[in-house]
C-alpha cells in the first residue's frame, strides 16, 4: 500500500515531481537536438559564456583601455549569442528550452524536498527565564542609524537592560565593556551593530559563560540572517529578554580573534585594509585589484586542510560552518552554525581561461570547497591581511583557524521569522531512481 508519504522509494507526489523533472530535462535535450541539429546552438551559447566570464576576468585584471575593452566584450559576448540565435531563427528554441530545463529544475526541487535541509539549532531551542541584569552595546552608525531609527535604546531600557552607545567619535574597547559588565553581574551580554562588533563580543560571552543576544542593526546582518532573526525590524530582536529560547552555536577563531561568519585572506583582505576603501569601496577595489589578481601586490598565501594544500590562490574565505556554494539561491547562506566544522573556499585563477572554468561551479579546477576543524594558511611574507567579519585585520605568519564546537550560548525570541528550509541540491541520480520506482500496488 502507497499512502503517498516519503519512505526509502519515496511518496507518490515525490515520485511524480521525479518523472516530470526527468521528462522536461529530458525533452529539452531531445528537442534541442532534432531541431538545432548539426548548427551547435549549445556550443554558441557555451561560447559566449565564457567570453564574457574572460572578459570579465581581463576587466579585473587590467586598467585604463585595456580594461574598458575587456568590460566591453563581457558585455556584447551574449549579446551576440542572441543576434545569432535571431539570425538562425532559433530564437524560440533558446525560450522553449531553457523553459523545460527550468521546468524540470522546479520540479526537481520539489521532488527532492524531503531532503532539504531543516533549520539548524534553531528548531531546538530551550525556553528560559528572563535575565535579569542584561547588557547590551549598541552602535549608533550601524546600519545607517538602525540603533535610533528604531528606537532600540530607549525599548531595551524599558525592558530592564543596561544599554552602552557607542560614540562614533570616541572609539571604545567593547570587548572591555563586555568583560566589565560580566565582572558588575551581567548574566546576559547583547550587541546592535554590525558582525564584527558581534563576533567580539560573542566572544566574551563564550570566554564567561553567559548567554549572547543578537540585535540585527547591522548592514547586512548575516549572523542574524542564520540565526532566524527579523533584519527588518531589529526591535524584535529585544523579545528575547523577556520571551526567549537558547541554543549553543559554533564559533571561528582565527589566531586569538573569534569570527561569528568567515575569515577571508588575499584579494578581499588586501583591499579592506586601504585607508581609502571606507569612503570609495568601487574605485578602491577596481585600482587594486589588478595588482592583488596578478599577485604584483600581496603576499603569495599557502593554505593546508583537511590533508590538502593550497599553492597560491588569490582569495580564500575561512568560514564558521561552510557556506551554501554552487546555487544562487543559497549563496551566502549556511546550513547550519551548529556543525562543528570549518567552511573553507580558495579560488585560484591565472588566465582568463581558468576564469572561464569558473562556470562550473564546484567542479572547476580553480575552485576548492571543501570542511575542515582547522585551517593553516601561510605566506611568503611575515604578517597577512585578514578581513574578520568584515573587519580589516593583521596577522603574524602562519595564521591558525579554528573551530570551537557549541561554545557560545544564543539566546532568540521565541516568536521569530527563523530559518527557512534550503533547496536540496539537484541529484539527478536520485530524481532518476525516484522517477523509474514503480507505484506499489495497494
Amino acid at each position: 500500500m502507497d499512502d503517498g508519504r516519503p519512505g526509502v522509494y519515496g511518496g507518490l507526489a515525490q515520485r511524480r515531481a521525479a518523472r516530470l523533472a526527468v521528462a522536461a530535462a529530458t525533452a529539452g535535450v531531445l528537442l534541442l537536438l532534432l531541431v538545432a541539429g548539426g548548427r551547435s546552438v549549445g556550443l554558441v551559447g557555451i561560447g559566449g559564456s565564457a567570453a564574457s566570464a574572460a572578459g570579465l576576468w581581463w576587466a579585473l585584471t587590467r586598467r585604463g583601455l585595456a580594461r574598458v575593452c575587456a568590460a566591453g566584450l563581457a558585455v556584447a559576448a551574449p549579446a551576440m549569442v542572441i543576434a545569432f540565435y535571431v539570425a538562425a531563427g532559433l530564437l524560440w528554441l533558446v525560450v522553449v528550452v531553457l523553459g523545460l530545463w527550468a521546468l524540470a529544475v522546479s520540479a526537481g526541487w520539489a521532488a527532492l524536498a524531503a531532503d532539504a535541509t531543516a533549520p539548524t539549532a534553531t528548531a531546538r531551542g530551550l525556553p528560559v527565564p528572563p535575565p535579569k541584569r542584561p547588557f547590551l552595546i549598541m552602535n549608533p552608525r550601524s546600519g545607517g542609524g538602525k540603533v535610533g531609527r528604531f528606537g532600540l535604546r530607549e525599548k531595551a531600557e524599558a525592558l530592564g537592560a543596561d544599554v552602552v552607545l557607542l560614540d562614533p567619535e570616541r572609539p571604545q574597547d567593547v570587548v572591555a565593556l563586555a568583560r566589565d559588565a560580566v565582572a558588575e553581574g551581567a548574566d546576559l551580554l547583547g550587541v546592535a551593530g554590525g558582525d564584527g562588533t558581534q563576533a567580539l563580543v560573542a566572544g566574551v560571552a563564550a570566554a564567561y559563560g553567559v548567554p549572547f543576544v543578537v540585535i540585527s542593526a547591522g548592514t547586512r546582518n548575516h549572523f542574524a540572517l542564520d540565526l532566524g532573526l527579523d533584519r527588518d525590524e531589529p526591535s524584535r530582536c529585544l523579545d528575547a529578554l523577556t520571551d526567549g529560547v537558547e541554543f549553543r552555536v559554533d564559533l571561528g577563531r582565527v589566531g586569538e580573534r573569534v569570527f561569528v561568519n568567515n575569515a577571508s585572506f588575499g584579494a578581499y583582505a588586501v583591499v579592506v585594509q586601504s585607508p581609502a576603501y571606507r569612503d570609495d569601496k568601487v574605485r578602491t577595489t577596481l585600482q587594486l585589484l589588478p595588482d592583488v589578481l596578478t599577485r604584483h601586490h600581496g603576499p603569495r598565501l599557502t593554505v593546508a586542510a583537511g590533508g590538502v594544500v593550497l599553492d597560491g590562490p588569490q582569495a580564500v574565505l575561512v568560514s564558521n560552518n561552510p557556506y551554501r556554494v554552487g546555487d544562487l539561491a543559497g549563496l551566502g547562506r549556511r546550513e547550519r552554525l551548529d556543525g562543528g566544522v570549518l567552511g573553507l573556499l580558495g579560488v585560484r585563477v591565472d588566465s582568463a581561461a581558468q576564469a572561464a572554468a569558473l562556470l562550473r561551479g564546484r567542479r572547476a579546477p580553480g575552485l576548492t570547497v571543501l570542511t575542515a576543524r582547522e585551517v593553516l594558511v601561510d605566506a611568503d611574507e611575515p604578517v597577512v591581511q585578514v578581513g574578520v567579519d568584515g573587519e580589516p585585520l593583521t596577522l603574524p605568519t602562519p595564521v591558525r583557524c579554528r573551530i570551537e564546537p557549541q561554545a557560545l550560548r544564543v539566546r532568540v525570541p521565541r516568536d521569530r521569522p527563523g530559518v527557512p528550509r534550503m533547496r536540496p541540491r539537484l541529484n539527478w541520480r536520485r530524481l532518476w531512481a525516484l522517477a523509474l520506482t514503480r507505484e506499489r500496488a495497494r
